[in-house]
């Protein structure tokens, strides 16, 4: 824990330390465990811990400082393990890290179930479990992962779901489940609107500019995308982002798509400046059934109109409220964008938006998830202190 910490607000989390097990790597895409993580970490350590890497040289456990108070835990193990090996020995080194760190109060967040193996021998004051993806769902899934997860939420204090599908897919799995949808930085993807140069790998294209930042994988429609740039070759479409889990050869090669490979954080709301409309481009299958994806209010608050596939979560609420158009083809994605490059209505668009995005932050998100573990570590340490006085009087 961190010491000369304010305990007025959090009394609890100013004590114990935060230890995560994720199944994305701090330094890959800043989304949801960043933002929230990052806000824990100003009142307590946060030990974020990777997935293994391989390879052939010592075996060693890497711990990082990263922003903040955030410590990156990896564990680099020798390639050729079996499974159990690999189990056995990143639960060695789990007791290692709360050994050197000196962790002895702790609640564990996880956001893959896969965790389960190598801690279930742990004793955290509370168990939080932020499932903001359907995980099972996703390409190369773990067979064991869904088991992993029924044990998980039987563990769990607490549950969190990265939108309303999701909650509505768990809400009968858990006694103590809340839906947290997308929010924004509006500060940071505000600064969009009013950016004025080009970065240097995106000047020379042409306007009007289609843009998506993003994880390029299974769950991109990358069809679409194509037969929308043939159907309108004067349009460029901006790509940004890294491909993973699909061959980068796949992926179309038409003159008007630019993939400029993956950004920083902080230089996003710069690309975004220089877009004429953005896109959310998912495909509609089963890696997508419960997503609810963060690049929604963060487009928005950039002021760049959007159009996207009906993922149900964007549909409801941003396509309902008209701030979001919806397209389920590539000829509707080229109706939608005749419709927004002709669109007069720009300002009244935006005094839309605005209001509707005045109460989104990941300050509020995470204040209102931190309020529930506070509720919940006080609920714990009175049955704890109930039980203590039972056994006096036994």
């Amino acid at each position: 824990m961190l010491k000369n910490t304010p305990t007025t607000v959090w009394p609890h989390l100013s004590t114990i330390d935060l230890v995560c097990f994720s199944h994305l790597r701090w330094n890959f895409v800043y989304q949801r465990p960043q933002h929230l993580l990052s806000r824990f970490s100003k009142y307590t350590r946060v030990f974020f811990v990777e997935e293994p890497i391989f390879h052939d040289a010592p075996e060693k456990l890497h711990i990082n400082k990263a922003e903040g108070n955030v410590f990156v835990v990896v564990p680099h193990l020798q390639h050729g393990l079996s499974e159990e090996a690999v189990t056995a020995k990143q639960k060695a080194m789990v007791n290692e890290l709360l050994s050197m760190m000196d962790i002895s109060r702790y609640f564990s967040w996880y956001y893959t179930p896969m965790a389960i193996p190598f801690t279930d021998h742990l004793s955290p004051d509370l168990v939080v479990y932020d499932c903001m993806d359907e995980l099972a769902a996703f390409k190369f899934a773990p067979v064991a992962l869904k088991e992993n997860e029924k044990t998980l939420l039987k563990k769990a204090d607490v549950v969190f779901t990265g939108g309303y599908s999701i909650y509505e897919s768990k809400k009968n799995s858990h006694h103590n489940i809340y839906p947290f949808p997308s929010s924004i930085d509006k500060e940071h993807f505000g600064t969009a609107r009013t950016a004025k140069k080009d970065p240097e790998d995106q000047a020379h294209i042409p306007h009007p500019r289609f843009g998506f930042f993003g994880v390029i994988d299974e769950r991109l429609d990358i069809d679409m995308i194509a037969q929308a740039a043939a159907l309108r070759p004067e349009w460029q479409f901006v790509i940004i982002g890294p491909v993973v889990k699909i061959d980068p050869a796949t992926l179309p090669r038409l003159s008007n798509i630019h993939y400029l490979g993956g950004k920083n954080y902080k230089e996003l709301p710069q690309y975004l400046s220089g877009w004429d409309v953005a896109l959310i481009p998912f495909a509609m299958n089963e890696s997508t059934k419960f997503i609810s994806p963060t690049k929604t209010p963060e487009y928005l608050a950039a002021g760049i109109p959007v159009i996207s596939t009906p993922i149900k979560d964007v549909v409801s609420p941003y396509g309902d409220n008209k701030l979001v158009h919806i397209a389920s083809n590539a000829e509707q994605l080229v109706k939608h964008g005749d419709k927004i490059l002709k669109s007069k209505a720009k300002k009244s668009w935006l005094t839309k938006v605005d209001a509707f995005l005045a109460g989104n932050s990941w300050d509020r998100t995470w204040s209102q998830m931190a309020k529930h573990i506070e509720t919940k570590i006080s609920a714990n340490e009175s049955i704890k202190t109930t039980n203590q006085k039972e056994k006096l009087y036994v």
